[in-house]
């Protein structure tokens, strides 16, 4: 699978979220502030795993498609996915 700009961008601006997560544990910082930088973070890495899966499985759908194959198994396979990552 190829993981496109957008992908990559979302990845290194969680990466900046969990620097700021870290520095603010080291600052000492009042622990509300600190849970909705964790808050937030999680929720940016729930939604690029969403993307992550629905990207690959539009991708491999296609692939499925062209070929005349079932895509039903490539689906489940992605749907599980999705529930593992919770």
């Amino acid at each position: 699978m190829e993981y496109n700009d957008k992908m990559k961008h979302r990845v290194k601006r969680i990466e900046g979220q969990i620097k700021a997560i870290l520095r603010m544990m080291e600052e000492e910082k009042d622990c509300r502030d600190l849970i909705v930088q964790m808050s937030a973070a999680r929720n940016a890495l729930d939604r690029t795993i969403g993307l992550v899966v629905s990207s690959n499985l539009e991708q491999c759908v296609r692939e499925q498609i062209e070929k005349g194959e079932d895509t039903e198994e490539l689906i489940q396979e992605a749907v599980q996915l999705l529930v593992k990552s919770r």
